[in-house]
């Protein structure tokens, strides 16, 4: 998901992430587009979890193996991934 902000009739401009680089204990410091920056911190949603294919990545090796594609950020292969808008707000649910 990405997003994107209409004023009038100009054309949308679409938030993506430009890097993400991974700090410690689950939180990854995400860069946007638009310059913003944020540090997500991921761990309550793992720990929160209870589906398996989502616990697994408590596990530090795992979690910090992410890609960027088509400006989201993503683990193996969309198996794990987030809303850009909850990204961008720095909060994940």
């Amino acid at each position: 998901m990405k997003i994107t902000e209409e004023y009038g009739n100009e054309p949308a401009e679409v938030i993506e992430i430009k890097t993400a680089e991974y700090i410690s204990d689950f939180a990854i410091r995400i860069t946007f587009n638009d310059g913003n920056c944020k540090v997500v911190n991921f761990r309550r949603f793992l720990e929160n979890s209870l589906h398996p294919s989502i616990k697994k990545y408590l596990t530090e090796e795992k979690f910090m193996n992410f890609d960027i594609i088509d400006g989201n950020l993503n683990w193996n292969g969309y198996d794990l991934i987030f809303p850009v808008e909850d990204l961008y707000k720095g909060e994940i649910s």
